[in-house]
């Protein structure tokens, strides 16, 4: 799949480039050998910069496993992930790692939840008969994390109160709903391929209780100002994370573990992991580049706006689906269009609110794809990139839906 996706980007972008030269537009060329070189200059620095970060939370959960806080995690969430994960056995140390990744994806802890899902991976990749295919587990793990439910997505409040919203959090529950979506559509599309029965006594207890829970949050954050909110998530995250640090350590310590080797050891393996990733994210990234400075995507939009509006429909949420292509193939190119949407029509306009939704309802499901499968030297991730799709699909209609709903 990958091989046919990542040729596919670069046929689409040749045509592409050819239909620009054709019509005078010389431009192209030197905008395409430009993102070549920059895409490869960015998945080097994306690689080492993650350097430190996999070193800190492979030593952490090293010394977190040795002190049984990961495996207390993994009790909490194992009925719950033993059925929609069949083939991992009960008491598997991968349940602690994929409990610890998704709790931090909800909680928007993003320095945590990338090395945590890395780790996750690994885990489940020790399970792998065919270790360069994707495993039913690795694949439902992936779209999870592509389409995960963040709590408060505080960066989308803070772009929007330095665009001048008059009410930065008036997304919050728009952006919940999209995502949620999205989350939803992910695991059925999965659940579905892969025949995993949802309809049972645990799921449902564990769906009803999440879904309890997120009803009674958002009921109370929607009484709270924007800045209170970003406050409480501030504190909320930073508290946990420094929580999950010392009781890795101090349990370890109370258990006699050999705390700083233990440590030391772990990080090795995070370094190790960083340097592997380089060539994974290189070719993505550079069939992205090459995609984006062809001018396809912007082909694709111009024959969504003549489509829709031939239908007779409304056209309003075109012009924040600049934000909605890009979104899965790169985070940072989403949140510019996202901005250059704000700044052109105005950040409580419909595309202004549409763009922010669109920025929070997915993951970057490429760029998820290349780090957490090349992580573990997958290459044929089978259908993990269509659901994966999918779900972005559904929280980009489910986006549009609520803006619709709540905004008119």
């Amino acid at each position: 799949m990958l091989n046919r996706v990542w040729l596919l980007f670069f046929i689409v972008a040749a045509i592409s480039i050819l239909v620009q030269l054709l019509a005078g537009n010389t431009e192209v060329l030197s905008d395409s050998v430009t993102a070549l070189f920059a895409s490869a200059k960015l998945a080097a620095d994306i690689s080492l910069g993650l350097i430190g970060v996999l070193a800190l939370w492979m030593g952490l959960m090293q010394v977190g496993e040795k002190a049984g806080v990961v495996g207390l995690f993994a009790r909490l969430f194992e009925p719950l992930l033993s059925r929609l994960m069949p083939e991992v056995p009960r008491g598997h140390v991968a349940y602690g790692s994929i409990s610890m990744n998704l709790t931090a994806n909800i909680l928007g802890l993003d320095n945590a939840a990338t090395p945590l899902g890395i780790k996750a991976m690994h885990d489940l990749q020790s399970l792998n008969p065919i270790k360069t295919v994707a495993t039913n587990a690795q694949i439902l793990f992936l779209v999870l994390n592509t389409s995960s439910v963040t709590l408060v997505p505080v960066t989308v409040f803070l772009y929007r109160a330095q665009q001048g919203a008059e009410h930065p959090a008036d997304v919050f529950l728009p952006i919940l709903l999209a995502t949620s979506a999205s989350t939803l559509v992910g695991l059925l599309v999965v659940a579905i391929i892969q025949k995993i029965p949802l309809f049972n006594s645990v799921i449902l207890a564990y769906a009803g209780l999440v879904m309890g829970s997120l009803m009674a949050l958002v009921a109370y954050l929607l009484t709270l100002s924007a800045d209170a909110i970003g406050s409480m998530s501030m504190v909320l995250g930073n508290g946990i994370l420094l929580l999950l640090i010392f009781s890795f350590i101090l349990a370890a310590g109370y258990r006699k573990v050999a705390v700083f080797d233990e440590f030391v050891e772990g990080a090795k393996q995070g370094f190790n992991q960083a340097i592997t990733l380089i060539p994974y994210l290189i070719a993505m990234l550079l069939a992205i580049a090459v995609l984006r400075a062809s001018g396809a995507l912007e082909y694709v939009l111009q024959m969504l706006a003549t489509l829709i509006s031939g239908l007779g429909w409304d056209t309003r949420f075109i012009d924040a689906m600049p934000t909605a292509l890009m979104k899965p193939f790169s985070g940072s190119g989403a949140r510019a269009m996202m901005l250059e949407t704000m700044d052109h029509h105005g950040v409580d306009s419909f595309a202004g609110r549409l763009a922010a939704i669109l920025q929070g309802s997915t993951e970057t499901t490429f760029y998820v794809l290349a780090v957490y499968f090349g992580s573990v030297g997958i290459r044929n991730g089978r259908h993990a990139l269509s659901c994966g799709l999918t779900a972005d699909v559904a929280g980009i209609a489910a986006a549009i839906g609520v803006c619709y709903w709540f905004y008119g």
